[in-house]
């Protein structure tokens, strides 16, 4: 479990053992210790019900695809003991993890599963893969026999998906290897703040952003787009594309990682859909950062919305 964390960067949310009756076994936040409290009573409040079949073995149609054996000691092993890990192999297989109680399986596919995050609200879900995979580092998550989990996550945290995040604008992000607390990698699937919103559709409207992925790198089309909670302002690598059907992870690698010679494993990336008035405008700013740009970041945590 790396707990590395760069000293000028918002502080990353924590991750705290549940115990009662909150049927989930780690908690996710954003900055800082969140205080566990049950769910609200209120229906109109509370999230999506639980998969009744939870657990549950994987669903039908063949091996899930997932990094092969040679990749274990970059990718993880099944029988790695990580919290997350633990708790996806709850809702594929029904394996009890050894600190009960057992998470809530919001939805359960062949290649991923969605959780609560934390603290547990109506937009706050995590997707995960149903494989073994530690994080960003991982070298599979950008072939191409890895599953989009970008568009699955999307595909859940959409107004009439299968775990809607229930915000204006919707943020999905993962962090970069030394950013993070637990080791499965997680796409957070949360809100952005209306600025952040309006900032890169100002961004988009002066041209200040790529259009192509080959162009994702370039200076022009790096700029600063100021956080949450005070914490100020951070330099992306903005992309605009018109869907999500590309694997996100392989464009980074081989658009920003390779020809800057950087780490997969400190890169940080958000994906915003761009929303107006009449609802989503078909469109998606990607954003990517590290440490190696003049105030650059290292996680999702600068812009995405948890509480």
């Amino acid at each position: 479990m790396n707990d590395q964390k760069n000293a000028n960067e918002f502080p990353r949310r924590q991750f705290i053992a549940l115990s009662g009756t909150l049927g989930a076994t780690t908690l996710l936040t954003g900055a800082g210790v969140v205080a566990a409290t049950p769910a609200t009573a209120n229906p109109a409040h509370a999230g999506p019900s639980p998969t009744p079949s939870c657990p549950t073995p994987p669903p039908p149609g063949g091996a899930n695809p997932c990094p092969p054996p040679a990749m274990q000691s970059l990718c993880g092993a099944p029988t790695d003991t990580d919290p997350l890990w633990q708790d996806v192999q709850y809702c594929t297989q029904g394996i009890a993890p050894p600190t009960p109680p057992p998470p809530t399986c919001l939805k359960v596919t062949a290649n991923d599963v969605v959780l609560h995050g934390r603290p547990e609200n109506t937009h706050n879900y995590l997707l995960l893969p149903s494989c073994r995979i530690t994080g960003i580092e991982c070298p599979f998550i950008h072939t191409d026999s890895a599953p989009n989990y970008w568009r699955d996550a999307w595909e859940n945290a959409r107004s009439g998906g299968s775990v809607p995040v229930q915000y204006r604008s919707i943020g999905l992000g993962i962090n970069s290897q030394g950013a993070r607390h637990f080791n499965q990698l997680h796409i957070h699937m949360a809100g952005v703040m209306d600025s952040t919103q309006r900032r890169l559709q100002e961004l988009e409207s002066q041209g200040r952003m790529a259009t192509q992925p080959s162009q994702w790198a370039a200076p022009g089309n790096q700029s600063p787009i100021t956080g949450n909670s005070g914490s100020g302002d951070r330099v992306y690598r903005i992309l605009r594309l018109r869907d999500l059907q590309q694997n996100l992870f392989t464009l980074l690698y081989r658009n920003v990682v390779v020809p800057n010679s950087l780490s997969m494993a400190n890169q940080t990336m958000i994906v915003v859909p761009k929303m107006t008035a009449t609802g989503f405008a078909d469109a998606f700013y990607v954003l990517n950062s590290d440490s190696s740009l003049h105030d650059g970041t290292s996680t999702c945590d600068h812009l995405l919305v948890y509480n």
